[in-house]
């Protein structure tokens, strides 16, 4: 599990705790947030896990703003990067029926923010990395 936690974030608040979260579990985490550098690490393949905010009010790609909904499905659309897992941050919870934005997306799973229990968002991520 030596791959890295790409964690796409613009909010400083949150960029701290995942920082803080995943070096106290002694994972890899790089966060960033302009999309056309994102698509430059990604063709690196060193991303184990995308971990994708849905409200993203600082990322754009090619100049034109874009939000964690679209920046995720472009990214398992793309054949290159599809089998990189995607987790979905979300302020909304999916309701029973499904949410058309997490299927829209094609992301592989989600969690609720605020994420409260760090357990929970450790145990999804080594899930994803493992497969």
């Amino acid at each position: 599990m030596n791959k890295t936690i790409l964690i796409i974030e613009d909010d400083p608040f949150s960029q701290d705790f995942y920082n803080f979260i995943f070096k106290k579990a002694g994972l890899k985490s790089l966060i960033m947030e302009d999309g056309d550098l994102i698509l430059l690490e990604l063709e690196k393949d060193e991303m184990g896990i995308i971990i994708m905010d849905i409200n993203l009010k600082n990322t754009s790609l090619n100049g034109e703003r874009i939000n964690g909904v679209k920046f995720s499905r472009m990214i398992k659309e793309n054949e290159k990067f599809k089998n990189i897992p995607v987790l979905l941050v979300t302020a909304y919870s999916i309701n029973a029926n499904g949410d058309s934005f997490f299927d829209e997306s094609l992301a592989d799973d989600y969690i609720v923010k605020p994420i409260i229990d760090y357990n929970e968002l450790i145990m999804k991520v080594k899930s994803l990395l493992k497969n």
